[in-house]
């Protein structure tokens, strides 16, 4: 079997990788295409080209750099149709990912999985019904998405959240971490993540930076973790923050290894401050108290503040339906407001330890450890195969 996977994000490579898994554990000598992170490179992916030409978001970051992602989406179609696929299968990334599914469907009959239901509970509910014109099936992280895509005409499984079936670190692997940070006992520690694309670290370092120096905590030792392709943007950006600072580089390290050093960075934090997106996830899993920050451009702010349906950006608060990690968000998301949230997890024990429970509890709603999203994952989209074909 041969399938062609696309995912345009380290947090779709996070899943990417770990449906390759689940694939190669129910099919031996299965190949595969596409385009891919670090993490689904290590699973057997020969990237088409660097995944991270695809990490763009809103309006007036990607006009910039339209006629590159134009020219990537015919080079994945070229490659679609000449390897003879017996699938495609893109994750997330739908601006992108669909519009490859879209060209190869007007050349050619295959089945076409969509990994990552559209939110269209937040947003452009209308999302679901086009892309049913190019996608057959998809595999959902939520439970209550299956219903909302099978009234759109896909066929649609819960499959669950990889991060709750990720290995967590060992007591050695935290301890280790702290040696290499020189953390002397007593030490406390805030994990800060500006986000995963070049616009994001951009727009949140400056704001991040000048929100510590309004902590009044001179006493933290504040942890960057960062993916290979902002890191040196990331370096660059944090030197002028006013509190001893220490960028997390995975370059140079095996994926797994990358990823267990970042998960031990969450689990020895007393906090975090984190862009939105799947890292609020991740942060939750380690049972890290967070604040959730992020900023847009003007005009995609003016556009997002229109279409919103839903009260939270952070998933853990959409599943929970109630504000549990505080969200700093578009024309809020500056110094004060960050430092403001941030502080109390700081200095009130009891506050942290609510959220705490809290993260547990909608983590719970996701499925557990023994549940093998990306098993479950595999075997939705070999179903789908198989019916489809």
């Amino acid at each position: 079997m041969k399938l062609f996977l696309i995912a345009g994000e380290p947090s779709g490579d996070r899943l990417g990788a770990a449906l390759m898994a689940g694939l190669k554990t129910l099919v031996p000598g299965i190949r595969f295409y596409g385009i891919g992170g670090q993490m689904m490179q290590a699973e057997g992916l020969d990237s088409l080209f660097p995944m991270e030409e695809l990490s763009v978001m809103g309006l007036t970051e990607v006009l910039p750099r339209l006629r590159g992602l134009l020219r990537r989406r015919d080079e994945a179609v070229r490659a679609v149709l000449d390897l003879g696929v017996d699938a495609l299968i893109t994750i997330d990334s739908p601006d992108f990912c669909l519009r490859v599914a879209a060209k190869v469907r007007a050349r050619r009959k295959m089945p076409v999985i969509h990994y990552v239901a559209p939110s269209v509970w937040v947003w452009r509910e209308g999302r679901a019904a086009k892309m049913a014109r190019h996608v057959d099936h998809v595999l959902a992280l939520l439970p209550f998405e299956p219903p909302l895509m099978e009234a759109a005409g896909m066929t649609c499984d819960f499959v669950g959240h990889p991060v709750v079936a990720e290995p967590q670190p060992t007591l050695r692997d935290r301890e280790r971490l702290r040696a290499e940070l020189g953390l002397r006992d007593g030490v406390r520690v805030l994990c800060v993540l500006p986000g995963s694309r070049e616009g994001e670290v951009a727009r949140l370092s400056g704001r991040f930076g000048a929100a510590l120096g309004l902590l009044g905590h001179d006493d933290l030792h504040v942890v960057v973790p960062t993916v290979p392709h902002v890191a040196e943007q990331v370096r660059a950006e944090v030197v002028d923050w006013p509190l001893a600072c220490t960028v997390l580089d995975p370059r140079g390290r095996p994926a797994g290894e990358a990823e267990m050093r970042k998960r031990a960075a969450f689990q020895i934090s007393d906090a975090a401050l984190a862009a939105s997106g799947t890292v609020g996830l991740e942060l939750a899993m380690a049972g890290c108290p967070a604040v959730i920050a992020y900023r847009m451009s003007p005009i995609t702010t003016f556009l997002v503040k229109r279409m919103v349906k839903t009260k939270y950006a952070n998933l853990v608060n959409i599943l929970l339906d109630e504000p549990a990690v505080p969200e700093v968000l578009l024309d809020a998301c500056e110094p004060d407001n960050i430092a403001g949230a941030l502080r109390p997890l700081l200095d009130d024990p009891q506050r942290a330890m609510v959220q705490r429970a809290k993260l547990i509890k909608a983590m719970g709603m996701l499925g557990t450890a023994d549940d093998s999203p990306g098993l479950r994952a595999a075997r939705s989209t070999l179903a789908a195969i198989e019916r489809l074909s």
